[in-house]
């Protein structure tokens, strides 16, 4: 992506070829102003199911790219906005940021990848060019002045991928990820790449980069940039994530087979999107809806992991210039707030009527249901979770008045729950299978949250039987998550917590969710935060981290919890 075509500000390139693409292959079109909700009689919509225990794919997060020599830097607060999990946030996950050209350019981009990463979001870069050096101009089909890396350089320009990885991690940010090149297929400003060239360098000198590895964000999920990596065993041993832009593409081309046969073991990542278009504001209702369904079937469709916005700030983005969230970001935050990290994709009826759409997702006991109704009418929805008891339900709705707005309490009965979706909204709710609570999911924070209570004595509320843990893995090449849910089997409350275990040698936290962890290796205490501190008689608690390993994927094999042993299931 180039820079964006509002005005010209910052010396803004123009590019209208990319506007024009976008309107050929079928951008939606434009609504220029905000629509009422209409009264119309509430409709009812077939039964939406969810079965927990049939797992998609593993959510990485959800996010956006800043770029501080394009559009500048974000500010402080705006950091908090975009990735803190409250109130009037964003909730952003992930953080997507430009590899400079050259070493003086690397630290452009650093006060916000510091701080996304003290708040445990995931940060990875994506290249526009090599270091002027290593580049060789020709022709192609016309342009006389084309870019292209030498073919001679191509080791080199791994070690500069690995300086700029170095350099952040010098500086306190950990890259998970660093991409070859940035849509390579359509580099009329930048450096173009064929597929050959892309599996040439990812055979010889990928597997020397200090991190993982991310090809080959093509700027319309092009198959053909893609499909030889996956069929190319040594290419694809050096890639860990297939990463890919939606600009202008069909919904009939999300699914991916071939990636779905070949791709056991790696990541498939949507890096960079806007949509519907860069002109209008993020503010048009109900347009923003559609931001909605694009997520809902990047996630269902495609099975994409991430979802990464173009500009966090932008007229047209989920953070406004005046670093407020935009409809759009509200739209975004409905899944990024909620649906964190770690959390797995589960089967749910993902069209009960018509102009509804519905995701789920799960992390231990914790199932989070995301519901768009962009019809003109609200639609009595019923869901049914599968071996689920009488729980409680969290939602919070965006509709035309509200942005991300908390609700009434509500329940799930014996699995079932009947709710009305507004006209023009999308709701999000959580719940838990256990019946126990079920708190909105939090990346840790630094500096570390305000004091909770101290410590219970005995968390087994005095009946002699320890708490029961269940920790799940999901691993790949060098990495991983766990989700750990932590159930009161006693018969009095736990006030305050601290769960000990240790971790296998070689695996190491980069990053967790409600709870704060210390250390990062070998013995670790994960105490509670704020909102978890108490646990009631029979109810679970869910935490969890990513991180990194050398090999070793083993499970720790005991906890305690406030020095009491806990039974693991």
């Amino acid at each position: 992506m180039t820079q964006d075509q509002n005005d010209p500000v910052r010396g803004e390139r123009r590019l209208m070829s990319r506007r024009s693409v976008l309107t050929t292959m079928g951008a939606l079109p434009v609504i220029t102003a905000a629509t009422s909700v209409l009264g119309a009689t509430e409709a009812a919509a077939a039964t939406a199911a969810i079965n927990p225990s049939a797992q998609r794919q593993t959510i990485r997060g959800f996010g956006g790219m800043a770029h501080a020599a394009w559009i500048g830097d974000l500010t402080a607060a705006q950091r908090e906005t975009a990735f803190g999990t409250g109130e009037g946030r964003l909730g952003f996950s992930i953080l997507r940021i430009p590899v400079g050209e050259s070493q003086a350019d690397f630290g452009r981009d650093l006060a916000t990848a510091k701080r996304a990463a003290e708040l445990g979001v995931t940060v990875f870069a994506s290249p526009w060019n090599p270091p002027a050096s290593m580049i060789e101009t020709f022709n192609r089909n016309g342009q006389t002045n084309a870019k292209r890396l030498r073919y001679d350089q191509y080791a080199a320009y791994a070690q500069h991928l690995n300086s700029f990885s170095t350099y952040m991690r010098n500086n306190g940010v950990n890259l998970y990820a660093i991409s070859v090149q940035n849509e390579p297929d359509y580099a009329h400003d930048w450096t173009w790449w064929t597929s050959t060239e892309m599996v040439k360098f990812l055979r010889e000198n990928a597997g020397s980069i200090n991190t993982r590895v991310i090809a080959p964000e093509s700027f319309q999920y092009v198959k053909s940039m893609s499909d030889p990596i996956l069929n190319d065993s040594t290419a694809l041993a050096n890639v860990d994530i297939i990463g890919a832009h939606l600009y202008g593409t069909s919904y009939s081309n999300f699914p991916y087979p071939l990636f779905k046969q070949k791709g056991a073991g790696k990541d498939l990542w949507m890096t960079e999107v806007y949509y519907p278009n860069s002109t209008d504001s993020a503010d048009t209702w109900p347009q923003a809806l559609d931001v909605g369904e694009h997520m809902h079937r990047a996630m269902v469709d495609a099975e994409f992991q991430a979802y990464v916005w173009w500009y966090i700030r932008r007229s047209y983005g989920p953070m406004r210039e005046d670093g407020q969230l935009s409809k759009r970001g509200a739209i975004m935050a409905q899944f990024a707030r909620f649906v964190r990290p770690g959390y797995v994709r589960i089967d749910a009826t993902a069209n009960p009527a018509s102009n509804v759409y519905v995701s789920a997702y799960r992390s231990g006991d914790t199932v989070v249901i995301v519901a768009i109704n962009k019809g003109t009418s609200a639609v009595s929805q019923q869901f049914t979770v599968a071996n689920a008891t009488s729980a409680s339900v969290s939602s919070w709705v965006t509709d035309g008045s509200r942005n991300v707005a908390a609700q009434a309490a509500t329940s799930m009965s014996n699995g079932s729950l009947t709710v009305t979706l507004p006209a023009r909204s999308m709701t999000t709710f959580v719940t838990s299978l256990s019946g126990g609570s079920s708190p909105s999911p939090s990346p840790v924070l630094s500096p570390t949250p305000s004091p909770t209570p101290s410590p219970s004595a005995s968390p087994s509320g005095g009946t002699g039987t320890g708490p029961r843990v269940a920790y799940t893995m999901s691993s790949w090449n060098s990495g991983f998550t766990a989700s750990i849910s932590i159930t009161n089997t006693g018969t009095s409350a736990i006030n305050g917590w601290t769960l000990n275990f240790t971790l296998p040698s070689g695996q190491s936290i980069t990053s967790g969710w409600n709870a704060t962890y210390s250390p990062s290796s070998g013995q670790v205490s994960a105490a509670n935060v704020s909102y978890n501190g108490t646990i009631a008689p029979g109810a679970t608690v869910d935490i969890g981290f990513q991180a990194t390993h050398t090999g070793n994927t083993a499970e720790p094999t005991a906890f305690t919890l406030n020095g009491v042993p806990c039974t693991v299931v």
